[in-house]
């Protein structure tokens, strides 16, 4: 598939430019430094979802990309996708999944660190059978330089898109009240552009929706879906316990799309960065939809083991940390049987 003009026009990239600083100023604005502390006090839940995050993420990339046949800007650009840390929106939909939010953040703190050196070497490991097929096209028009993955503008847009997350945090530190709407900014912000971006796309481009390829839309939806699924089977056979395995799925399908649109304009130039933002918007666009028919689901099979995880936390406030809830026999599914609480003392933390 190739784009004969470019997808993104100047005053296009300047609001994307202007989304993804409001993006991670939202996202810093609802960190504080405890929330680094619980990455160090809880280690389990975030190196589970750090293998998920960082090691089947990309690997389902790759997979998807090599059955469904992609063109080799694609299969990059859905790679660095699952090779991208959570966001502030994995936070949001674990709260209305009934999550863990302690561990989503926890989780979307390390990845974003750890992103900057996993992604890069994430990219190496994947990528080279697809950056190959681009240099040989290229060598076949008449170019002789080599297609390469820019590794150090990849790194230096991690470390640039960071820097809004530093002043998120410095103003929740100074103004709890602006931090608050800068936090709820954010993720609606996002979703305005990304509609923009379609709509404009389709006035500008209709036919694009004609012509990428099917199995371009399986494969931008099919990585959130494959998330979701893996990553929630895999904390569930590590023993996670349900508040936990909510938080771990939603947090390994849903990626930072806007760091991704970030990465592409800073790191890539035409024709390969159209046709990689195209489907960055793709999975942006789906990604939102998908969690949320997957969240209603989560809510609805969670209520009762959150129940008694708010039950408990509230016996903890009146009673004191030492306090162990007792529930009458044949009251807990088996599921949470050896874990009838999930309190705040220390025999009952699981992480």
């Amino acid at each position: 598939m190739e784009f004969n003009t470019q997808l993104l026009y100047a005053h296009d990239q300047a609001l994307l430019a202007i989304m993804i600083f409001v993006i991670m100023l939202g996202m810093g604005a609802s960190l504080t430094p405890d929330d680094f502390r619980a990455v160090i006090r809880k280690p389990r839940g975030v190196f589970i979802g750090f293998l998920s995050q960082f090691g089947l993420m990309p690997l389902i990339a790759f997979t998807l990309a090599t059955l469904l046949n992609f063109p080799p800007a694609f299969a990059i650009a859905l790679i660095l996708i699952g090779s991208l840390p959570g966001g502030t929106t994995s936070n949001m939909f674990t709260y209305f999944a009934r999550g863990s939010v302690a561990l989503s953040i926890s989780m979307t703190t390390a990845s974003t660190i750890m992103a900057l050196f996993m992604m890069p070497i994430l990219l190496k490991i994947y990528t080279g059978g697809f950056t190959a097929q681009i240099s040989a096209s290229m060598q076949a028009t008449g170019t002789e330089a080599d297609f390469i993955i820019p590794t150090m503008n990849i790194i230096s847009s991690l470390i640039l898109v960071l820097v809004p997350v530093a002043m998120g945090m410095f103003i929740r530190q100074k103004w709890r009240d602006w931090a608050k709407t800068a936090e709820d900014t954010a993720g609606f912000v996002g979703i305005l552009v990304i509609l923009y971006l379609l709509l404009t796309a389709f006035t500008r481009h209709g036919h694009l929706f004609l012509q990428t390829p099917i199995g371009v839309y399986i494969g931008a939806i099919g990585l959130g879906l494959a998330g979701f699924f893996f990553g929630y089977w895999f904390s569930r056979l590590l023993g996670v316990y349900p508040l936990f395995q909510r938080a771990i799925s939603l947090e390994t399908g849903i990626q930072n799309g806007p760091v991704s649109f970030a990465i592409i304009l800073l790191s890539f130039s035409e024709p390969v960065q159209s046709q990689m933002i195209w489907l960055a918007i793709l999975y942006s666009t789906f990604i939102v939809i998908t969690s949320s028919v997957i969240t209603l689901r989560y809510r609805k099979n969670g209520k009762r083991d959150w129940d008694i995880y708010k039950n408990t936390a509230i016996h903890n406030r009146l009673f004191g940390e030492d306090y162990v809830t007792q529930y009458p026999k044949g009251f807990l599914p088996k599921r949470l049987l050896s874990d009838p609480s999930q309190g705040t003392q220390p025999s009952q933390k699981r992480f």
